[in-house]
C-alpha cells in the first residue's frame, strides 16, 4: 500500500525556519509529481509547492523566495525548506504525489508561526 509519511512540523517564532519532509513508501516506483500543499483553518487546501522528477519547483506566489522543494529520487523523499516564516504561513501542511494518474496525500503536519 502507498503511502506518504511526513515529519517535521512544529512551532516557530515569525522569521525563523523549518524543515518538512516526506517519504514515500509502498511502490517501488517514483512518483511522477511530489509536492507540498496546505490548510489553514476555515481555508481551502492550496497548493505550496511542487516538483516533477527532474524538473524545476513551481511555487505559490506566497511563498517564492522564502521556501524551496526538493526531491531525493533515489530515497523516494520530498523535502520543504521553510525560512523567512511569517504568522500567515501558519497551516496543517500535506505532501502530496502523484503516481500513474492517482494523487496520494500524507496524514498532515501542523505548522504553527507564532511568538
Amino acid at each position: 500500500q502507498v503511502q506518504l509519511v511526513e515529519s517535521g512540523g512544529g512551532l516557530v517564532q515569525p522569521g525563523g525556519s523549518l524543515r518538512l519532509s516526506c517519504v514515500h513508501v509502498g511502490s517501488i516506483f517514483n512518483m511522477y509529481v511530489m509536492g507540498w500543499y496546505r490548510q489553514a483553518p476555515g481555508k481551502q487546501r492550496e497548493m505550496v509547492a511542487t516538483l516533477k522528477g527532474g524538473g524545476r519547483g513551481e511555487y505559490a506566489d506566497a511563498v517564492k523566495g522564502r521556501f524551496t522543494i526538493s526531491r531525493d529520487n533515489a530515497q523516494k523523499t520530498v523535502s520543504l525548506q521553510m525560512n523567512s516564516l511569517r504568522p500567515e504561513d501558519t497551516a496543517v501542511y500535506y505532501c502530496y504525489g502523484n503516481q500513474e494518474g492517482v494523487d496520494y496525500w500524507g496524514q498532515g503536519t501542523q505548522v504553527t508561526v507564532s511568538s
